[in-house]
């Protein structure tokens, strides 16, 4: 099984601290962000990793290289100046990810999620990890009813960024720039959405403040 790290966003809300560094290199707790999600998936068995880029891509390749240090083999997806957004980043990669199923982490998350548990041949085109809904996200994204993802319900629940996809659920997409979200509508619509509810730690590391609270915990 390999992954997909999505790392390519330009990081307007982290701003002045991205100005420089791309957000997957900013530090908490002596580390590369993105560094715990290399790290989280060779734990779990899954060595074959993409890792998508765009604002200052060169900085992440140069960082991290082929992935050796870490026991892992990273490709590297470049988008060019533009970042093609969530769905059309993976689009774009899926030459890189293979004919089977494959993992897709958000690269500005933080979490101790057990990727080793994930489904390696979801029973949908896509498998979702649902959160409970953090302060800033208290509207949620979905619903969850006996393992079906839903666009409505009466309880919902945040994505989390971290998902499972067949490649045939992006065998619609045409190149270009476009998220996830709507490929995400469609196919609860569809039931072709499965999902799971995780409690456990996560961070949504999309601000400075955030970024900052996830270094306190760490360094601990």
């Amino acid at each position: 099984m390999r992954a997909m790290i999505l790392a390519a966003g330009r990081g307007e809300r982290m701003r002045p601290l991205t100005d420089a560094t791309p957000k997957p290199l900013l530090q908490a707790g002596g580390r590369h962000l993105i560094e715990y999600h290399i790290e989280g998936l060779v734990a779990a068995g899954i060595t074959e990793i993409v890792i998508n880029h765009a604002w200052l891509g060169a900085q992440i390749e140069s960082a991290l290289g082929d992935g050796a240090r870490y026991g892992a083999s990273i490709q590297y997806s470049r988008e060019g100046d533009q970042a093609l957004e969530t769905g059309g980043g993976i689009v774009n990669a899926l030459p890189l990810l293979g004919a089977q199923p494959f993992v897709v982490i958000n690269g500005d998350i933080f979490t101790e999620f057990p990727l080793a548990t994930l489904q390696h041949q979801p029973q949908a085109q896509a498998h979702l990890v649902l959160i409970p809904n953090p302060p800033h996200h208290a509207q949620g994204d979905f619903a969850l009813a006996d393992g079906q993802v839903q666009n409505t319900g009466a309880q919902m629940y945040t994505f989390s960024g971290i998902s499972v996809y067949r490649p045939e659920f992006f065998a619609n997409c045409k190149h270009g720039i476009f998220p996830l979200a709507q490929l995400l509508r469609r196919a609860a619509d569809a039931r072709q959405l499965t999902g799971e509810l995780y409690e456990g730690m996560w961070m949504d590391i999309g601000t400075p403040a955030r970024l900052q609270e996830l270094d306190r915990r760490l360094t601990a």
